[in-house]
């Protein structure tokens, strides 16, 4: 009984600080759009609009929910559980620190794309148990824009993994101590964001939640605290996919020099370093937003087929041939 204990516990002290970290990240796009579009942007509610996630949320949960009549409606409740959950599942390998990990799990990197995979049912159920052309149109649409930048995406994770010799996420982190691995993968690091854009619906790939034409897309009917499922598992998923490109290329949580602090400080000192790191790459995200306009769906698929993928192929051929021409062996 203790043990269950201390593992709930265990969530709640990582998965607290993540959903506040999802909130005041909504705060961060408005404000950071704000000054890029030079307008003032969120300033009434709290110091510096520090409690505008707070009114929004209130907002969503006292809103009246409203239930399409031709709705499935056991997989219209389903669909936002399941994209929040697995959104979050994410979680479970992510090292905070030097053995500040749920599990260190050896398959840690299998365990993220396998989630990143499943994830796009929710998307499905959503769309399809709506009985709405936009709601369908907008899953479909999300349904092939993820399917096709995943092959990107594990392309790019790959390379990483043959560089280093392995699937565990903390010794991925620990091998880039001389070198963060965006200094020799410069490329595979482009391709890897680009993709990441795209597995998160983000501008210039936010298709499937094209306003102009699909209202909003694969959510449009729902409303509401379920409509509030949606809206955290979208920015959960930047804000980890944001951890992750940061442990994957910018060496998560190594810093330097060690020698300067005791080992209590420099294992906070490195917590924070992997925070300044993923909010620098959610910067990234929101600076796209604000200067890039959507593309043509025609453009998003072509792009991807015939543009990214056989670079990402090529590069997968060339990094392995490197490392054994140049007898560097990761293993």
């Amino acid at each position: 009984m203790l043990s269950i204990l201390y593992n709930l516990l265990e969530i709640l002290v990582v998965l607290v600080p993540i959903l506040l970290s999802v909130a005041f990240m909504t705060v961060i796009e408005r404000k950071v759009m704000g000054s890029m579009q030079r307008r003032i942007g969120p300033n009434v509610v709290g110091y510096y609009a520090l409690l505008q996630p707070f009114a929004d949320a209130l907002k969503l949960v006292i809103k009246e929910q409203v239930i399409p009549s031709q709705a499935t409606k056991s997989l219209f409740f389903l669909a936002p559980m399941v994209t929040l959950i697995f959104s979050l599942l994410g979680w479970g390998v992510i090292p905070l620190g030097p053995g500040l990990a749920l599990s260190d799990f050896s398959l840690g990197i299998l365990y993220s794309l396998a989630l990143s995979s499943i994830g796009v049912y929710g998307i499905l159920f959503a769309g399809w148990s709506a009985n709405s052309k936009y709601a369908f149109l907008g899953s479909l649409r999300s349904t092939a824009q993820m399917i096709s930048y995943e092959l990107i995406y594990s392309a790019a994770v790959l390379v990483v993994i043959l560089l280093c010799g392995t699937f565990n996420i903390t010794e991925i982190i620990e091998a880039q101590q001389s070198v963060w691995y965006i200094v020799p993968l410069l490329p595979i690091f482009i391709l890897f964001f680009i993709s990441a854009l795209a597995e998160t619906n983000r501008t210039p790939f936010d298709l499937p939640e094209a306003e102009s034409e699909l209202v909003a897309g694969f959510m449009t009917e729902h409303s509401g605290m379920i409509f509030v499922f949606f809206f955290l598992a979208e920015y959960g998923s930047i804000v980890l996919m944001s951890t992750f490109t940061a442990i994957l290329f910018l060496g998560g949580y190594n810093m330097s020099p060690q020698v300067l602090f005791t080992e209590d400080s420099f294992i906070n000192l490195q917590s924070i370093a992997l925070a300044v790191k993923a909010v620098l790459i959610m910067f990234l995200f929101v600076w796209i937003r604000a200067t890039l306009p959507r593309m043509r769906y025609d453009g998003l698929m072509t792009f991807c087929w015939t543009g990214m993928l056989p670079v990402a192929i090529a590069l997968l051929i060339l990094v392995p041939s490197l490392l054994i021409a140049f007898d560097i062996s990761p293993y």
